[in-house]
This record gives structure tokens, C-alpha cells and sequence, in this order.
């Protein structure tokens, strides 16, 4: 089959078409600034040059049938005809308590999905919105919900519930929830296939690190504990979000700084993280080159990064009772020698030590970076989160075929 993955923002749609048979991606790309002066379309067909163009793209709706268009053209699309789309899965952040699993999306569902805003007032919106945009275009492919909440649905209570009221959770589902279900998923499977081991025999530590961070507890493949909670601000230090903090700073710094609840939101996922301890950039490598010139800040903000991303590999292996294999993926755990480096220093009494010349040639590939005795594995995996909503359309896609047959 070939299934359209759709990854909608608030003015963007982050686009790849993959063949399920061969799991390879035919095209990808994506349509930047919708609704703003000079949108832009990048696409990039498989073994051929990447092409932008600029546009007037007012909307969802237009910016999914560019894509549409993308596909089908002449010069540089991969199919002939839109009939070729199969399927189309997307990324929703946030599926409450409600759904636990990917799902095949209906009249009934998209009612339930709304009811979910107010918990992800930020991405759901979105993620609905192209829905609906492919709805309009392509009304007769069937559509998937892949849900970013989803694999952290088996955290157990102690797990996921707050020292709050417990009347809070009753009745406006407060707790702990997860994100990048997608991408601990992933790379747990990937893990143990590069082990060769059963998932159900592992004890598994994955960090997600990119422009926002989370780590995760996987116990014989399902996630006990994770760091991100009720929304992505949580846990980590982040890009440009401050992660753990006591909440009484921001009550705090609210009366000092008069500061509305818009503005202590924007402060806490805007302004704080590597971009507001550093005062230099949220890009991890322009930190660390900030460092290497002598910026104590800069040097800061990577010792707090690492710092924290320690204290939970520490606090994990507790959960677990010991761990077997650390994986680092995302931007920064695939490509930064040196934050893998500076956060495994110091673990070797936990199992946990590195190769140095292979730590620092892995770039962005598949690496068993574990030194030579080392009882816990240390992997970098390349996550894949669309090839992970490609399956999931995949296989819900072809029961429902298979129960409209019968």
C-alpha cells in the first residue's frame, strides 16, 4: 500500500508518501508558513533533487492539495494518479484516556477527537485541521489517527497521577500522559532487533532528544514511566522549554513580573531551555560551538542538559531494576558525540560505558556505541515516527478492507 503520512502544525504540513511493502519513502516534504506572505513547498522525491517553490497558501485545504499535486507532477511526482493513495495516517498529539491505540477515523470519532482540545490546545487543533483538509481533497481514502500518547497508555497509576487532588484527575483527566510515543516505540523495537532479543526479555531506556526532549522506562516493551506529563513541558531540558521546575517559580515571577498567563506560558516553552540558560541559540550544535569559544553559558546550558538527562537514565534504572540497552535518538541523541559523552560519564558503576572512537563517528547511523565488557548496551537508533504511523494505517487500513469484503 502506499500511505500519505501527514504531520500538521499551525502553519505548516510536514508530508511523506512510503510504500508499505518495501517500507521506503517515495517523497517527502513540506509546506511552510500557511497563511503567511510567501509560503514555501520543499519536495523531495526519492533518488531525485529536492525542489521548492513559493505560493500563496491561505489555508490547510490548499496546502494538502499542493501536496497532492507535488506527488502527481509531471517532473517530479511518484505516482501517476491520486487513486494511488491508499491510505492516509496522521500524527495526533494527544489522544487522552480515550484512545489507547491508533484508530481508523469516522464522523463518531472526529466528535471525540474535539472534545480533546482543551488538553492540547496547542497541537490537537492542528492535527484536526488536516484531517479535515484531506477529507476535502481526498474523500475517499480512508484515514488513521496515530497517537503521540498512545504507547505510554500502560503506565501504571503510581506512574501517571500527581500529588494533587485526586478529584483534579476525576474531572479534568490532570495526569501524567507521555509524548513521542511514536519515537520510544520505534527504537525499543529497533533495539531489540539489533540484539536480537525479545522485546518482552528487555529492560530499555529511551531518549528522545531533539528541540523537545523526553525520556522513557520501557519494561518488556511497554512504557512505565516517561518524562514528559500532562503536556510536552515537563521533565527534560528542552530547546527552548524549561522542563522540570517548581511551580511556584512561575507564581512567583507572575506577581514580580506581571506577567498574564499567555506570557507565563510563552516564557516556560519559548524563552527558557538551552535558548534561555544560554542566551546563545535552542540549536544544540550552535551551543556547543558557543562552549568551545569560551562561553560560560553556553558551557552552562550543556552541563544542565546533560545533568538532567543523567539523574533520569539514574532514576529509570531504579524503576526498572537495572537496565539492559540505552538508546539515544532524536536530532541531538543521533548526532551529538558529546552530549552522549558528558551524560554517560560517570554510569560506569551502572553498566553503562562508551566506545569513544565509536561514539564519536556515529553520525546519525544505527551503532552499538557500548565499550568492549560493558553490561548495559548503549545504541544509537535513527528514529522513524512516520514509518511508525505508515504501519499502524497499514494494518488498520487492511482489516477494514478485508471487513468490507466479506
Amino acid at each position: 500500500m502506499k500511505i500519505l503520512v501527514i504531520n500538521c502544525g499551525s502553519s505548516s504540513v510536514k508530508y511523506q508518501l512510503i510504500d508499505t511493502t518495501s517500507e521506503q519513502t517515495l517523497a517527502k516534504g513540506m509546506v511552510a508558513r500557511i497563511g503567511m506572505a510567501a509560503s514555501v513547498v520543499t519536495h523531495k522525491p526519492l533518488d531525485r533533487p529536492e525542489v521548492k517553490l513559493s505560493a500563496q497558501i491561505l489555508d490547510h485545504i490548499v496546502a494538502i492539495e499542493y501536496v497532492v499535486t507535488m506527488l502527481m507532477s509531471e517532473n517530479h511526482g511518484v505516482i501517476a494518479d491520486k487513486s494511488e493513495i491508499d491510505a492516509i495516517g496522521h500524527r495526533v498529539v494527544h489522544g487522552g484516556e480515550k484512545f489507547t491505540e491508533s484508530v481508523v477515523i469516522t464522523k463518531e470519532l472526529m466528535q471525540e477527537l474535539r472534545s480533546l482540545i482543551e488538553l492540547a490546545p496547542l497541537h490537537n487543533p492542528h492535527n484536526i485541521r488536516g484531517i479535515n483538509a484531506c477529507q476535502q481533497t481526498l474523500p475517499d481514502v480512508p484515514q488513521v489517527a496515530v497517537f503521540d500518547t498512545a504507547f505510554h497508555h500502560k503506565m501504571p497509576p503510581y506512574s501517571y497521577i500527581y500529588g494533587l487532588p485526586y478529584v483534579l484527575y476525576r474531572r479534568y483527566g490532570i495526569r501524567r500522559y507521555g509524548f513521542h510515543g511514536m519515537s520510544h516505540r520505534f527504537v525499543s523495537d529497533r533495539a531489540s532487533s539489533i540484539l536480537d532479543k525479545p522485546i518482552e526479555e528487555l529492560k530499555i531506556i529511551t531518549a528522545h532528544l531533539g528541540n523537545g526532549c523526553s525520556i522513557a522506562a520501557i519494561n518488556g516493551g511497554i512504557s512505565v514511566d516517561t518524562s514528559m506529563g500532562f503536556t510536552p513541558l515537563e521533565g527534560l531540558l528542552m530547546g527552548t522549554r524549561c522542563g522540570d521546575l517548581d511551580p511556584a517559580i512561575i507564581l512567583h515571577l507572575m506577581g514580580r513580573e506581571e506577567l498574564s498567563l499567555h506570557e507565563a506560558n510563552t516564557l516556560m516553552n519559548k524563552h527558557s531551555g538551552l535558548s534561555g540558560i544560554s542566551g546563545v541559540s535552542s540549536d544544540m550544535k550552535e551551543v556547543i560551538e558557543a562552549e568551545e569559544s569560551g562561553n560560560t553559558q553556553a558551557r552552562l546550558a550543556l552541563d544542565v542538559f546533560c545533568y538532567r538527562l543523567k539523574k533520569y537514565i539514574g532514576s529509570y534504572t531504579a524503576v526498572l531494576g537495572g537496565v539492559d540497552c540505552l538508546v539515544f535518538t532524536g536530532g541531538i541523541g543521533e548526532n551529538s558525540p558529546e552530549v552522549r559523552t558528558r551524560t554517560c560519564n560517570g554510569l560506569r558503576f551502572m553498566g553503562i560505558e562508551l566506545d569513544d572512537e565509536k561514539n564519536n563517528s556515529c553520525q546519525a547511523t544505527e551503532t552499538d556505541i557500548s565499550a568492549v565488557g560493558s553490561s548495559t548496551k548503549v545504541l544509537v537508533v535513527p528514529t522513524n515516527e512516520e514509518l511508525v504511523i505508515a504501519r499502524d494505517t497499514n494494518r488498520l487500513v487492511g482489516k477494514t478492507n478485508e471487513t468490507v469484503s466479506v
